[in-house]
């Protein structure tokens, strides 16, 4: 399935430029476009164009560094900040941070989403990124930004009280590595699944100033919420920053998430792009912000998407990932389908899919915690929600959850779970004893219904 030679097939990609995307995003930040300027290893500083903080690592921890150093911010309208940690608020401890959270969200002027659902989810859908931003969030995953052609990439509460300060970030400008995807991908078998076995091959050791880009005939076909799930997981091959070049799908989801926010008074702010200016935007995509032309990657892995099989990572890291036909009828006690990565509206429908008419075993808990509000208004209005509660779900609120390991809906001990989140390590999800197998919404669904790790195409509607 993998080849690491530079393959035929793909320097056909935009022979013509003399920059990877990357270096055209961070020399656009960084005021540099010359070649030797941003060669990969020197050293830039950035312009930032949008700072996102959640709960959990935003105000409790920059405040007192903005105090320190008596800096306001450096553009409140390029500041968003959401709830997502400590929601629901079950303890005294969540209650005393969303509390902080939400006066400083006010004091600060800033925009703020409360309730809203996850972080990484609910920036895109409000319309916030667009091609050639660069972007830092407070978050590991944060590079689910580079979906929408935005570098974006995690810092911690330091370096984001220094942003949120200046509006300034040093940059290396990385290495770009080329994940170069080919082929129709089979029924059933995901982004998630493609994402899995590119850990269970490349491991996730990447050093942390390089970039990967996903490239190839498969990509163009996914939709936005598979490429978000593509570049979410950048994270677990250790890389800074995931891109997908951005094409007229992405233009189309900008677009109609800016206008949607703006009938219903969501968005506000400089950072937001008016629909003339978009739609202007995407007449460059293809001529500015296209993939990185092969011969410029520092590698390339060639997948071939059609003999590629519904993946499963076994405890205690994503790298355990094989074939779901190599796990021996492993028994479940959870099976949980929740996250930025596996609970997108696009997530739910999957599990849906093999769920609808099917009940889940009786020695099962299924946990579905949708990823946004929106989301799982979806579900609901397309009927979503309601077969998962005839199949014997159990509903958690929009939030991070049993993922991060907050609140009181944490794994017990010797529990085994699969879930459909981005990370099994051990004790992230609860007690250190309990075990996460990672899937797809598909796999997770199917193997509810079983009772142990099964195939999704065995089961439910259009089960082979």
């Amino acid at each position: 399935m993998l080849d690491t030679h530079i393959s035929d097939t793909a320097k056909t990609l935009h022979e013509t430029s003399n920059l990877t995307l990357a270096q055209r995003i961070i020399g656009k930040a960084s005021g540099l476009d010359g070649e030797a300027e941003v060669s990969v290893g020197n050293i830039v500083t950035c312009k930032v164009d949008l700072a996102m903080m959640h709960d959990s690592g935003g105000p409790r921890r920059v405040e007192p560094v903005l105090q320190h150093l008596n800096a306001g911010l450096f553009d409140p309208d390029k500041v968003v900040l959401v709830a997502d940690h400590y929601v629901p608020a079950d303890e005294p401890e969540s209650r005393a941070i969303l509390e902080l959270t939400r006066q400083w969200a006010i004091q600060r002027q800033v925009t703020f989403y409360d309730g809203e659902g996850i972080c990484h989810v609910v920036l895109p859908e409000r319309g916030h990124l667009a091609p050639g931003m660069l972007v830092v969030g407070g978050d590991s995953h944060s590079p689910t930004g580079g979906a929408f052609g935005s570098y974006m990439f995690g810092i911690g509460s330091t370096e984001m009280a220094a942003v949120l300060a200046t509006g300034e970030i040093w940059l290396q400008i990385p290495q770009t590595i080329l994940l170069n995807w080919n082929g129709v991908l089979p029924e059933r078998v995901t982004a998630k699944d493609m994402m899995l076995a590119m850990c269970g091959r490349l491991g996730m050791s990447g050093g942390r100033y390089q970039a990967v880009e996903y490239v190839g005939s498969t990509i163009g076909t996914l939709g936005m919420q598979e490429r978000m799930t593509l570049c979410n997981m950048a994270a677990e091959l250790g890389a800074q920053a995931g891109l997908i070049a951005p094409d007229n799908r992405t233009m189309e989801f900008i677009t109609k998430a800016r206008r949607h926010n703006r009938q219903t008074q969501n968005l506000v702010g400089s950072a937001l792009m008016d629909d003339k200016r978009a739609n202007a935007d995407s007449l460059s995509t293809r001529s500015t912000w296209h993939s990185t032309p092969l011969q410029l990657a520092d590698e390339c892995h060639d997948f071939d998407a059609s003999t590629l099989s519904p993946q499963v990572a076994a405890p205690h890291s994503p790298a355990n990932a094989v074939a779901v036909n190599e796990i021996e009828r492993q028994s479940v006690d959870v099976a949980y389908i929740g996250a930025c990565t596996g609970a997108k509206y696009t997530d739910l429908a999957m599990a849906a899919e093999v769920l609808a008419g099917q009940t889940v075993n009786n020695k099962v808990q299924l946990i579905i915690a949708p990823a946004s509000r929106q989301d799982q208004e979806r579900a609901e209005q397309e009927g979503l929600m309601s077969v998962f509660e005839d199949a014997g779900a159990r509903i958690l609120p929009t939030a991070c959850g049993i993922c991060a390991g907050y609140g009181s809906e944490r794994l017990g001990a010797d529990i085994n779970c699969i879930s459909s989140t981005a990370r099994n390590f051990k004790g992230r999800m609860g007690e250190s004893s309990s075990r996460v197998w990672l899937a797809s919404p598909y796999t997770v669904a199917a193997s509810a219904v079983a009772g142990y790790i099964s195939d999704p195409r065995m089961h439910g509607d259009g089960a082979g």
